[in-house]
């Protein structure tokens, strides 16, 4: 009986597992979807960082835990001092796809640009394609994780 209750609990525990797996495939979401629409209103706040000042809404948004990898490699925390933005133009959203998983996690793939100024006095266009992972706690969206490569402009 011992074995037979077992059998039932491990059939009933990887039933459960592979229903869950099942359900996470994800789906891409509209540009009109409540969550996309939450999500692209805080990555266009970032990408306009360089550009203007940093709302409150996009500081709220980075998550206790956030992490993120700049362009170059180095790691980096939840910013606490958004010293130097503002000194770029130009600066625009320019694609973003957001992939939901469940209720609760969505990947953004995204790239943007901005145009600073070199010492020299020219102009410099700077192109990012990133992926960041978002996370819906206490019914708001956060952003949790980044990573960010500098690309050639098109």
């Amino acid at each position: 009986m011992k074995k037979t209750v077992y059998t039932m609990a491990v059939i009933l525990l990887f039933g459960m597992e592979a229903a869950q797996a099942d359900n996470q495939t994800g789906h891409w979401l509209s540009s009109n979807d409540p969550a996309a629409k939450a999500i692209t209103t805080l990555e266009d706040m970032w990408a306009h960082t360089a550009c203007s000042s940093v709302p409150a809404a996009l500081k709220a948004a980075f998550a206790e835990d956030f992490q993120g990898t700049a362009p170059k490699g180095k790691r980096y925390g939840r910013p606490t001092s958004w010293g130097g933005e503002g000194d770029d133009t130009d600066c625009q959203l320019q694609q973003i796809q957001i992939r939901l998983f469940g209720n609760s996690v969505a990947v953004a793939y995204g790239d943007e640009s901005s145009v600073s100024k070199k010492k020299d006095g020219t102009k410099e266009k700077h192109c990012l394609v990133w992926t960041d992972t978002w996370l819906k706690r206490d019914r708001k969206w956060q952003i949790i994780a980044a990573q960010d490569n500098r690309v050639t402009c098109q």
